[in-house]
């Protein structure tokens, strides 16, 4: 038995896929593979997402599975970011220009073989068109090259799916037009055998034709149409910086950025793009991020500041150390994470899965029990072969394998264009459903940045002592990565304190952080946690109280168990916040502040902001438990947050949003990440969730109406009461270009705007 620990994570691109049926068995055939966990095959992106036991079974094992199931396949990770989007371009150009010289020659001889038909399907006297271009052996000449090499692909295809005892598109297109031109040579043949039994030889090779070309162009238009879908992966690629200018051994060269090394020295001018990700050693300048982050306005970097790989430099130069290479850079990880989301499955396309397993099939008893009953009705064979050609030739099962995946695609991909990231096809899902946000407090509705604005000791001291204890607490603090302790330790540096040693670090989750400095034990945190260790904290409760009603943050200091000091920090609210809720309720949303500060302190934030319910004083362990809470309630929640801390409230959410400036863990916890650390993106995250469930569910619609009201027409239901039946070529057209309409509704989803607030 596998277990979630157990299992890794690899994407394979597939080809050979015809339809919706051929992802089910490859599907089925991956999942037989003993140790693999889990696997979801994307027909639109042509990707199988897979999770599997590295000790019981290897990449290779999949792809011979895949195989053996009649298709190839190769691993997303074997290539870099630019190889393999050269490769993926490189292979649908040729795709396309092989389609593009079937589909004239196809074209060319169909519209001959029309020509010549046109007297039979007039009835009509037309002496304008010669009659030699009737003659059964030459449409039967013209026509082999059209059924046998242009269609050869539908052929292969049908073959690989009966030795594995399945049906696919592939299927009903190899038998709709087989039965139409191999019916029309035994007509050529055997004339004499209609003649006999008073029927005319009639023959279909237009029919066979015009179908095979027909269904060419619709595939040329499709695949045409996919690849749009993955633009937006194809763009973030595009970003990437081709060569760095390193620094090394005091010269400057230029080199390609796979040969960049970590803490290599890169020299950025302006106007030109960053290559990886870094800190800056020297320099300042501004930088636009928007192709990472989605906002326009260019960030001020300075000395000590991130940047990040493939954002563009715009004022002045800089030197940065190289931090994150390869495939650890943000824009490698974006890519990754796009193309991930790109190939899991939506919850809502579980219906089409269903239909599709047993679409190919059914419509074949479809087309056989009309053959049989037209035949046995109006002992006419010709009647009975073009109602079985028509319900074998517009079925579809690729308009429903298609309806989700591409509007997934698109919808994941507009998502990275406005710095949002979504992990799977299940919270994009569920994101408009959201009832509850809750918000953490630091980092997440403040900037995250907070600064000391007050410092009292309890005793009236020297200034000189209030700098000796204050390198005691910074001491201790710079072994901290919580923001609060960064606080501490920006204003000892402001003061010009030297720090020293600490030993014995030790960080208590919600509470506060000890050391030993200079043989002395250091504690600094909350007011709960003091009393917890039996320090009495009345002496300063009065300013306690003043600041944290000014929105302060108060940590209280002791040294060997005695109160020494306390400390006033402030952490602006970022500016988008306040509108940002707004937006929120006035969406009808319930927005929660989830935070372990002081009551006090959280409720002045909440007011500045106007959220109204608050839950303070939550230690870590306890966040998940409240959002269980909130969930217990009935409804779906959504966790936003930045921090260590987050990550199992992040977790246990319905869909667990984090902000990008956050850390690692917390980023990992969720399903949703927003890369410019605003509130805005929950609002847009929203909102492309609901345009993108709206535009899946208009695909399932055509999808499903156009297959239960075509292959009845196709069969000939409308016949006894209007004596029409519909032409096999018209059900060929109908069938190629349903899938194009499919996805070209999808891509409407590329013209998402996201709604600004104030």
């Amino acid at each position: 038995m596998n277990t979630t620990t157990d299992l890794e994570s690899v994407n394979l691109k597939l080809k050979g896929m015809s339809c919706a049926s051929c992802a089910s068995s490859i599907e089925e055939a991956i999942k037989n593979v003993p140790g693999v966990g889990e696997c979801n095959v994307n027909f639109g992106a042509e990707q199988a997402a897979i999770k599997y036991n590295p000790r019981r079974t290897s990449i290779e094992d999949i792809q011979q599975a895949v195989e053996e199931a009649g298709y190839s396949s190769y691993s997303l990770q074997e290539r870099k970011m630019l190889e393999e989007d050269d490769v993926e371009k490189a292979s649908r150009k040729a795709e396309s220009r092989d389609l593009k010289l079937k589909i004239i020659v196809g074209s060319v001889i169909s519209l001959i073989l029309i020509f010549g038909s046109l007297p039979m399907m007039t009835g009509l006297d037309l002496p304008f068109i010669p009659a030699w271009l009737h003659n059964s052996w030459l449409q039967l000449i013209l026509t082999a090259p059209v059924q046998f090499w242009c269609g050869y692909r539908f052929y292969i295809g049908a073959w690989k799916a009966f030795k594995r005892h399945a049906a696919t598109m592939d299927t009903l297109i190899a038998l709709g037009t087989s039965a139409a031109y191999f019916y029309s040579l035994f007509a050529t043949i055997f004339p004499n055998f209609f003649l006999n039994q008073g029927l005319m030889p009639e023959v279909y090779y237009e029919t066979a034709a015009v179908v095979i070309t027909l269904i060419l162009l619709g595939q040329w238009f499709e695949n045409r149409a996919k690849g749009q879908t993955s633009a937006a992966i194809r763009q973030l690629i595009g970003l990437q910086a081709k060569d760095a200018r390193v620094i090394r051994d005091g010269q400057e060269i230029d080199l390609p950025i796979n040969r960049v090394q970590i803490d290599d020295t890169i020299l950025v001018r302006p106007g030109e793009k960053i290559p990886v990700d870094g800190e800056i050693i020297s320099g300042t300048s501004t930088v636009d991020e928007a192709m990472v982050t989605g906002e326009s306005i260019p960030v001020k970097k300075q000395p000590g500041d991130e940047v990040i790989g493939a954002t563009i430099n715009k004022t002045g130069s800089f030197k940065f150390k190289a931090t994150r290479v390869g495939a650890d850079t943000v824009l490698a990880q974006i890519v990754k994470l796009v193309q991930d989301a790109q190939g899991s499955k939506a919850p809502i396309q579980r219906l089409a899965d269903k239909v599709t397993g047993w679409f190919v099939p059914v419509v074949i008893a479809i087309a056989i029990a009309t053959f049989v009953l037209w035949f046995i009705l109006m002992g006419n064979v010709s009647l009975a072969l073009i109602t079985t050609v028509g319900v074998l030739i517009i079925a579809c099962p690729c308009a429903l394998g298609l309806a989700t995946p591409t509007s997934v695609m698109v919808g994941t991909g507009k998502g990275a264009e406005n710095g949002i990231l979504i992990k799977g096809a299940e919270s994009l899902e569920l994101a408009h459903k959201l009832q509850t946000i809750v918000l953490d407090k630091t980092g997440t509705i403040t900037q995250g940045k907070p600064t000391v604005t007050d410092y009292a000791t309890v005793n009236s001291v020297s200034h000189r002592a209030e700098l000796e204890l204050l390198c005691l607490v910074a001491t201790v603090e710079r072994n901290s990565e919580h923001p609060l302790a960064e606080a501490v330790v920006r204003y000892a540096q402001s003061q010009n304190v030297d720090l020293i040693e600490a030993t014995d670090f030790e960080a208590i989750a919600g509470s506060g952080v000890q050391g030993i400095v200079s043989e002395r034990l250091i504690q600094i945190g909350t007011q709960r946690w003091m009393k917890d260790l039996g320090i009495e904290t009345t002496n300063l409760q009065s300013k306690k109280d003043l600041w944290e009603a000014e929105a302060k943050t108060v940590v209280l200091v002791a040294v060997d168990g005695e109160l020494e000091a306390m400390m006033g920090i402030a952490d602006a609210v970022k500016p988008s916040s306040n509108a940002a809720v707004r937006t929120l309720r006035s969406l009808n949303l319930e927005v929660v502040m989830l935070t372990g500060d002081n009551q006090k302190t959280a409720e002045a934030i909440a007011r500045q902001v106007g959220i109204v319910r608050v839950e303070a004083e939550v230690r870590p362990d306890q966040k998940a438990a409240k959002v269980k809470e909130l969930q217990q309630e009935g409804k779906i929640v959504a966790m936003v947050g930045d921090g260590i801390n987050d990550a199992p409230a992040l977790a246990q959410a319905d869909v667990g949003i984090a902000i990008g400036t956050g850390t690692d863990v917390a980023i990992a916890a969720s399903d949703i990440t927003l890369i410019s650390g605003e509130l805005q993106g929950i609002i847009t995250a929203i909102q492309l969730s609901k345009a993108t469930i709206s535009n899946i569910r208009q695909n399932l619609f055509f999808a499903f109406i156009y297959n239960v009201l075509g292959i009845p027409i196709a069969a000939g239901v409308l016949f006894p009461f209007f004596g029409w039946l519909l032409n096999p070529i018209i059900a060929g057209g109908a069938m190629a270009f349903s899938s194009v309409s499919v996805v070209s509704n999808a891509l409407r989803l590329r013209n998402f705007q996201r709604q600004s607030f104030n």
